[in-house]
């Protein structure tokens, strides 16, 4: 059996941890720069709010029904992740992290210890409650993509209290029918689409479709989705993790970037991002894609980019930096009102296995990398950082209803009055 465990509404739940008076109440939270709403509790879409569309279409209907409304606090959402997946954990001998708010576990072999599994789920439900304050939804099936089925009628269904195990054909099979074939897992709006043409408008009719024949027909995704629900395995986590070929590190800014001090500060901002990811895997680059542009929206778009070949393999900060020095000069452009920013560190290669160069001496400083890493790592992002990124942030992304980072700040402690 697989189980997997899901946080309800989980940037919304983060929110009303250390606000205890905001915990029924309809909470939105915003995307990048406060422009879409990309999260809604269960009472905000009860009082009409829609996912996925832009902010100021529904500001009226926030002020008038009291949703609170805030800003991504990613910092927050990140740390109460980490503590969420350490306590599920426990509850399992094999845990896979398939998302921030969700992950799998495996019940193989756990027959003799774990003989009730709507009991085991409830435990974990409690379990998460008392520990981290945040509401998660269990489902357990045969297959992981029974388990997810599982999970979605936990949270779509109260008569399930939060927890459902399909552990028979019966169960399986009424589910299968009250289940419409796009919340399939795997199974998006377009191949649901599809599907519906030929007639199979419910999971247990897509399950009843012979595999090979939506193998021809479609992919064989779909052949293994045919199987899973079924109760045959065809889905499985990987057990490592094959490191990024490529990182970036972008972002949209509030205000716009109009001077070159601004537009250095900013790509030398996400450059030492794109260094620190590449060193937590142990990645170096040797090349470098660096870009700057406005808005397409703009009567004028432009749009800047350079890419930059390093002599051997870095992941230093400093150095990558100084690589943005050095193309500042081409990418700044007088009138020109910079929307969007990023670093790519591109060709990355495993730097226990470098290959070195007798007439380019190294000049990158993996010790004192790694104090700067771990310094962060303790302290939170940006403790200490290359000078050239500035210590006024004007061009930072907006967040104009950002919630204090109550676990990684120290400002942000929440105080408790007696």
């Amino acid at each position: 059996m697989f189980a997997l465990v899901d946080a309800n509404s989980f940037y919304c739940s983060a929110e009303a941890v250390f606000r205890p008076d905001w915990r029924r109440k309809p909470i939105i939270v915003l995307s990048n720069n406060d422009s879409c709403i990309v999260a809604a509790n269960r009472l905000a879409k009860e009082a009409g709010i829609k996912k996925f569309i832009p902010y100021f279409q529904a500001r009226y209907l926030c002020e008038q029904k009291g949703i609170i409304v805030c800003s991504s606090n990613y910092e927050l959402y990140s740390d109460l992740s980490a503590k969420l997946m350490q306590t599920i954990g426990r509850f399992a001998p094999e845990q896979h992290i398939y998302s921030i708010d969700e992950t799998f576990l495996s019940l193989k072999n756990t027959t003799k210890t774990i003989p009730d599994l709507v009991r085991h789920g409830q435990l974990i439900r409690r379990t998460v409650w008392k520990e981290t304050r945040l509401p998660v939804c269990v489902g357990m099936g045969s297959t992981l993509t029974l388990a997810k089925l599982a999970n979605h009628a936990a949270k779509k269904h109260r008569v399930y209290n939060g927890v459902c195990v399909l552990d028979s054909i019966s169960c399986i099979t009424s589910l299968l029918q009250l289940t419409d074939v796009e919340d399939v897992w795997g199974i998006g709006r377009k191949l649901s689409a599809k599907l519906r043409l030929l007639g199979i408008n419910t999971a247990y009719e897509l399950a009843n479709m012979p595999a090979k024949l939506a193998r021809k027909q479609f992919s064989v995704e779909v052949e293994r989705t045919i199987n899973e629900l079924n109760g045959i395995c065809c889905k499985h986590w990987d057990e490592v993790k094959a490191d990024s070929k490529q990182i970036f590190s972008t972002r949209s800014v509030g205000n716009r970037i109009t001077s070159k001090a601004e537009l250095h500060q900013a790509l030398s901002k996400h450059a030492g991002i794109a260094a620190a990811k590449a060193r937590k895997q142990g990645s170096g680059c040797t090349q470098m894609l660096i870009f700057a542009h406005s808005s397409p929206h703009d009567k004028q778009p432009r749009f800047f980019k350079r890419l930059l070949s390093f002599p051997r393999p870095s992941n230093c900060s400093m150095e990558i930096c100084a690589a943005v020095s050095q193309v500042i000069e081409q990418l700044f452009e007088n009138g020109v009102r910079y929307y969007k920013v990023g670093v790519g560190l591109l060709d990355l290669v495993d730097m226990s296995h470098q290959q070195l160069d007798l007439f380019n001496k190294p000049i990158d400083k993996p010790e004192l990398m790694g104090v700067m890493d771990s310094i962060n790592q303790r302290y939170g992002r940006d403790t200490v950082f290359v000078s050239a990124q500035g210590t006024q942030v004007k061009w930072g992304m907006r967040r104009n209803f950002l919630t204090p980072q109550y676990t990684t700040s120290w400002r942000g402690l929440p105080e408790i009055r007696c």
